[in-house]
């Protein structure tokens, strides 16, 4: 026979158990969904990847800068091409590498569009760098979720990249650690939005930008970041050795660039999941006090923007693009309220970036 005490201990550690179940049910869900995709938009890409390593075209020489975004998610893709199309004009040449297999390349007339295996970011960037801009001084690396809405940001280049001793200009570097170098500090640039003189960071130093363990320089939100990510370690590296990374003054960025940030989680979610039914059940169904970490809010806010993406898709098009699982924005943004009280300080802030960026978009359209 079980008694009260006994009986209430084991419901507790029932529900214990079965809350932690459900956390690493969600931990391990996104990258279950990474591999998967990339599993099956191999179908599509594995031979077009095959023949660009087989032909490796480079862009003929020019003084304009390469300028080069990866996409796995077409209507994002078709916005931010109208957008730079918009506001930089012939002033670069783009190159987009097509990751999900679905973009049709007739409808990005003025780009170099490769279907190409979803690869680690660093890696493609690399490609770039090395193969396909080895003819240009400047290759230009941006995120599909960062618009460039300005065109003085070719002038910005022209202007530091005059100085010979500068191996990159940044439009958007980190803001939650810091390297300490020296005694000095020096924000990390990040490879959302950043130009780089080749001929220092290939030609000269042979960096790549991939990641790398050990990074141990001052966090602003609590411990150290303990990696490098994408373009970390070689922006050490050339502040090292003593050359110029140049970050745009803060009061600057958002005149040439707007953008959104962490939006591949959300894309994953709605290629993995069938309706609209499955994604809201992936939100409704965890405690609500598990809204206070990163992963349920920082997917829910990266659906909101994609529900941006696809309104300003749907203005370039009139028709919104087929994605079978987003829900309704309504219904986003009711689950939002609903869980608002449980965010912290810094993600009531990401999301009034979303709707700054949102406002910006739509003028810059």
């Amino acid at each position: 026979m079980v008694d009260g005490t006994s009986r209430k201990t084991n419901e507790k550690n029932g529900r214990s158990s079965t809350l932690r179940q459900m956390k690493q049910e969600y931990a391990e869900l996104l990258p279950k969904a990474f591999k998967r995709f990339s599993m099956k938009s191999a179908l599509r890409t594995g031979l077009p990847t095959l023949g660009f390593y087989l032909r490796k075209r480079s862009l003929p020489a020019s003084e304009k800068p390469a300028l080069f975004t990866m996409n796995i998610l077409p209507p994002m893709m078709t916005v931010w091409y109208h957008i730079v199309r918009k506001h930089l004009g012939d002033a670069v040449d783009i190159t987009i590498f097509d990751c999900s297999g679905k973009l049709k390349a007739s409808e990005f007339p003025q780009a170099r569009v490769q279907k190409f295996l979803n690869l680690y970011a660093s890696t493609k960037s690399d490609i770039f760098l090395r193969d396909i801009a080895k003819h240009r001084k400047i290759g230009w690396i941006c995120d599909d979720d960062m618009f460039p809405v300005s065109s003085e940001m070719t002038e910005v280049l022209r202007r530091e990249f005059a100085d010979e001793n500068t191996a990159a200009v940044s439009f958007r570097p980190r803001d939650w650690w810091h390297f300490e170098i020296d005694g000095k500090s020096y924000e990390p640039m990040s490879s959302y939005c950043t130009a780089f003189n080749r001929h220092i960071l290939v030609d000269t130093e042979h960096l790549s930008l991939g990641p790398a363990n050990g990074n141990m320089h001052p966090s602003h939100i609590g411990k150290s970041p303990g990696r490098y990510d994408t373009c970390d370690k070689a922006n050490e590296i050339l502040i090292q050795k003593g050359y110029r990374c140049f970050i745009v003054p803060e009061q600057e960025r958002n005149t040439y660039l707007t953008g959104f940030s962490g939006v591949s989680g959300a894309v994953m979610l709605l290629y993995h999941f069938k309706n609209p039914e499955e994604v809201l059940r992936y939100y409704e169904e965890p405690p609500e006090d598990q809204w206070s970490g990163n992963m349920l809010f920082g997917t829910l806010a990266a659906m909101l923007a994609i529900c941006v993406v696809q309104e300003l898709y749907t203005e370039l098009k009139g028709m919104p693009y087929p994605l079978r699982a987003l829900p309704e924005r309504s219904v986003l943004e009711a689950l939002l309220d609903s869980r608002r009280k449980y965010l912290r300080q810094d993600q009531h802030e990401h999301e009034a970036m979303i709707r700054t960026s949102e406002a910006r978009l739509k003028a810059a359209l």
